[in-house]
């Protein structure tokens, strides 16, 4: 069925096919075991032609690292960590060799005999006490004092989202290492309630990792990137931290959320508590986000916020109002098949998506709609109420 037939459908009727056809895409996909978490032994096993022109650099792989915070029980009978709620955070470590020259981002996870050419493999692992793990963050924050947190959303497990972190991590260039927040999503499509729960039931978690890493000096800016259900997550550490008046952690916070799985009342409530932020919260949105529309259904038809449409008045002006920083990411490419997770191909973007969140405090041109255009640059929408171009040449 073409989109154009699909968009004559009722919303109830196409949130019903979209629904199914998130059911569909999970039960055909495969999906990685806890086993993919034990390191490869030195050497990883090379091709001959690649072991043959390792000499060159670009086709050698890379390596990133990434730290993990958890409120997942840990599966002790396979290594891992499954969707039952733990009572404290377990911290962890992780080195990745990142295959060369991947085409879009797509994960290959490792088998029993790792092929460093196309596969993903943890090649380092170490669980870590807490205080040796904020100084591992502190001790790679970058130069100009910014650690990034990256809180994944529904129907993620732990491996899928630490992968996925590193295959961010290594097309973004990110310097240091990137942390991953992890909370205890049941993995699954029909676990979508309990997966609200247990993000709701993570604030306190992730309000706790945030405020660790922000009474060091040494951070000046701590990058809070939700995507989807994340997202609403974040909001919601971000509200508590408020009701705190815990405004010396607000002030380092640059919110980034991407696809964000939040009823759109629900938002403006959160708003409502939180106030202005020193660096205004920046949504990355886009109006065929297919995932969106089955969680739509599933709230009653209720409108998320990850799909406004920059184009409607109504939605510039409330984001100038909130002086928030709506940026349309339609123009990025997904591989979901649902356009729900463009913002893992926004990463070979970084340097310029990181320009525009630097930590100015808010101005005026600060805010307003925004079009992220295949180029790499947000520029401001065609009605030019954000007052700028950001990123043009």
């Amino acid at each position: 069925m073409t989109e154009q037939r699909l968009d004559r459908f009722p919303m109830r009727a196409k949130a019903m096919l979209v629904a199914i056809g998130l059911a569909m895409l999970a039960g055909c996909a495969t999906r990685p075991s806890p086993d993919v978490l034990n390191p490869v032994h030195q050497p990883v096993h090379l091709p001959a032609h690649l072991n043959a022109s390792l000499h060159s650099e670009e086709a050698a792989p890379s390596r990133v690292n990434i730290l993990a915070a958890t409120n997942r029980s840990p599966d002790s009978a396979r290594g891992g960590f499954g969707s039952a709620w733990a009572d404290n955070l377990t911290y962890e470590q992780y080195a990745f060799s990142v295959p060369p020259n991947r085409k879009d981002t797509a994960i290959t996870y490792p088998t029993s005999r790792p092929d460093p050419e196309r596969q993903f493999a943890v090649i380092r692992r170490k669980q870590l006490a807490r205080d040796a793990f904020v100084e591992e963050a502190l001790r790679s924050t970058q130069s100009d004092g910014t650690v990034g947190i990256f809180v994944h959303g529904y129907n993620y497990s732990y491996q899928e989202a630490l992968f996925r972190t590193a295959q961010i991590a290594a097309d973004a260039n990110i310097p240091g290492s990137p942390i991953l927040f992890s909370w205890p999503s049941a993995a699954a499509v029909a676990g979508y309630v309990a997966d609200r729960d247990a993000a709701l039931s993570s604030r306190s978690d992730l309000d706790s990792l945030v405020t660790s890493l922000s009474t060091s000096g040494k951070v000046k800016r701590i990058i809070l990137f939700g995507h989807s259900m994340g997202g609403f997550l974040v909001m919601e550490t971000v509200r508590q931290l408020k009701l705190q008046h815990r405004d010396d952690v607000i002030g380092k916070l640059a919110v980034i959320l991407a696809a964000p799985d939040i009823d759109v009342d629900v938002f403006r409530s959160q708003l409502k508590d939180i106030g202005r932020m020193p660096i205004p919260i920046s949504l990355l949105v886009s109006k065929d986000d297919r995932a969106l529309v089955a969680s739509s259904f599933i709230a009653g038809e209720r409108a998320r916020v990850g799909r406004l449409d920059i184009d409607d008045s109504v939605i510039r002006e409330a984001a100038l109002k909130e002086r928030l920083r709506v940026i349309d990411i339609t123009s990025i490419q997904a591989s979901d098949g649902l356009g729900h997770d463009r913002y893992a191909s926004l990463a070979k973007f970084g340097a310029q998506l990181a320009s525009f969140e630097s930590g100015r405090r808010s101005t005026a041109g600060d805010v307003g709609a925004y079009v992220f255009d295949a180029a790499g640059a947000a520029v401001a929408s065609p009605f030019r109420l954000a007052g700028r171009v950001v990123g043009s040449q």
